[in-house]
């Protein structure tokens, strides 16, 4: 499973109902871009969308140099 993939399950699976799209922005594997649209966020914050968002990739943050995030509320 590449990087690319463990990170969308990853989110996926924190994030219910969630629609992601992930970019590798070098070609290098490490930096991201990350577009989640999910029902979760709707009445929060942008802080805590990204609080959110963060938290579900903390275990993949040694292999993560950099992520863009993107976040939509349906």
């Amino acid at each position: 499973m590449t990087l690319e993939e463990e990170i969308q399950a990853t989110l996926e699976k924190a994030l219910p109902q969630a629609e992601v799209t992930i970019r590798d922005m070098t070609g290098g594997g490490d930096h991201f871009e990350v577009i989640v649209l999910s029902p979760v966020f709707r009445g929060k914050m942008l802080i805590e969308q990204h609080q959110l968002v963060h938290a579900a990739l903390e275990p993949l943050k040694d292999r993560i140099h950099a992520v863009k995030i993107k976040i939509l509320a349906p």
